[in-house]
């Protein structure tokens, strides 16, 4: 609830950030700044005879005042660059000012660097300004009983005060500077991990695409092939092929459009056809037929009462279809090829061999760029499966796949 009145915190808070950004810009300024309002209160309270109030001689050179409120003062400008230095240079100054009695007020100025050496620099290294600070009242109080000792307490006094001061904006910057690091840490995280997850997508994409794209160009150019060889003896088996060749490109462009279709921005009439799965391993046959490869499948067991998941089914139809358009592209026209389907209680096994001969040249086994075998190993990964292609003793080629049907326990 707000009581309309306007909290100071912003004010300071805001106050507090300009002064830090004014430093990291203009850092020699802002020590001139700092440094010439102590001298200037040194001198005003040399020039009023403020000291004199607190002096233990209120005769003493006012000349020698004046010099040791500068010696205290003057310094301050290379508190943050030497500190240690410029609090061993105060030291015996400290000394002459009890000695003499003059007790002047500019003294507690050593507590400035003194804050600065606890705010930067290691712990141990303030020990030791404690004692430059405390070592000079201890002798004071020595020669002249009293007064310096009192001195010697309001030093312990400031030395404790200002310690604990640094140490608490020590312990709070530190803090604030881990929060930051950690910031732009989990930054560069979520940025690495949005690259990781565009660089699969793209992979993912580029495996569609291929499948798709590869398996249909396969198909139309044996029919391409097979109606150019039938044009002059059996013209209707050449309008046949056209007509096959047609069905099928029209199919892939169908598969195109689905799959650049999910890539935009969801549209309500965005066509979102289903996955090809087990089912339709029969019309991919017949398409590879169509094309002039002899293929055959059989199946050998019961499919589970459960079906496999559809990306299962996916990557079993995928895996079918690669082999099949490999057989397309490397076996040779007088080839066929024969799928087996062998399921088991816990998985199942799809094996696709034809009959190629090794005139036909090796075929491309290159698991890196994402595509053919490689992409097959692929899909076969993400379902705990693995998958087997090479060339048989007697010739022709052979892709096997094994699969678990379910995900196993973690």
């Amino acid at each position: 609830m707000t009581t309309g009145t306007t909290p100071l915190t912003p004010y300071i808070q805001d106050l507090q950030q300009r002064l830090r950004a004014f430093d990291r810009r203009r850092p020699m300024m802002w020590d001139l700044l700092v440094t010439g309002f102590w001298v200037t209160v040194a001198v005003l309270d040399y020039s009023t005879g403020g000291w004199r109030t607190v002096a233990v001689d209120t005769d003493a050179s006012e000349s020698l005042v004046l010099l040791m409120s500068l010696c205290f003062s003057v310094p301050l400008l290379w508190r943050r660059r030497r500190p240690v230095t410029v609090l061993a240079l105060m030291a015996p100054v400290s000394v002459l000012n009890i000695w003499t009695g003059a007790v002047v007020q500019s003294a507690f100025l050593q507590l400035i660097p003194a804050y600065t050496i606890a705010l930067r620099l290691p712990l141990r290294t303030l020990f030791g300004s404690a004692l430059l600070l405390c070592l000079p009242a201890a002798a004071g109080a020595l020669l002249v009983p009293g007064t310096a000792g009192r001195q010697l307490v309001s030093y312990l006094w400031g030395i404790a005060f200002v310690a604990l001061l640094a140490i608490a904006v020590r312990t709070r910057r530190e803090y604030t500077e881990a929060l930051v690091e950690r910031a732009h840490r989990l930054e560069r995280e979520r940025d690495q991990q949005a690259q990781l997850a565009a660089a699969a997508e793209r992979t993912r994409i580029a495996r569609e695409m291929h499948d798709i794209i590869g398996h249909n160009l396969s198909v139309i150019t044996g029919l391409a092939d097979g109606g150019a060889y039938a044009a002059a003896r059996n013209p209707e088996r050449a309008g046949q092929a056209l007509e096959a060749i047609g069905t099928t490109s029209r199919q892939a462009l169908t598969d195109l459009r689905r799959v650049l279709g999910v890539l935009r921005e969801p549209a309500p009439g965005a066509e979102l056809a289903p996955q090809p799965s087990l089912s339709d391993l029969d019309s991919l046959l017949a398409g590879v037929r169509d094309a002039g490869l002899h293929v055959r499948l059989t199946t050998h067991g019961s499919p589970p009462p459960v079906p496999a998941s559809p990306g299962r089914q996916l990557a079993v139809y995928r895996v079918v279809q690669e082999s099949l358009t490999n057989t397309l592209k490397h076996a040779g026209p007088e080839a066929t090829a024969e799928v087996t389907l062998t399921y088991t209680p816990t998985g199942l096994e799809v094996r696709t061999t034809d009959t190629g001969g090794v005139p036909h040249g090796p075929r491309p086994d290159n698991p890196g760029d994402g595509r053919g075998i490689g992409g097959m190993r692929e899909r076969a990964s993400l379902y705990d499966g693995t998958l087997e292609s090479g060339p048989l003793p007697a010739g022709g080629w052979q892709t096997r796949l094994r699969l678990p049907l379910k995900d196993a326990p973690p």
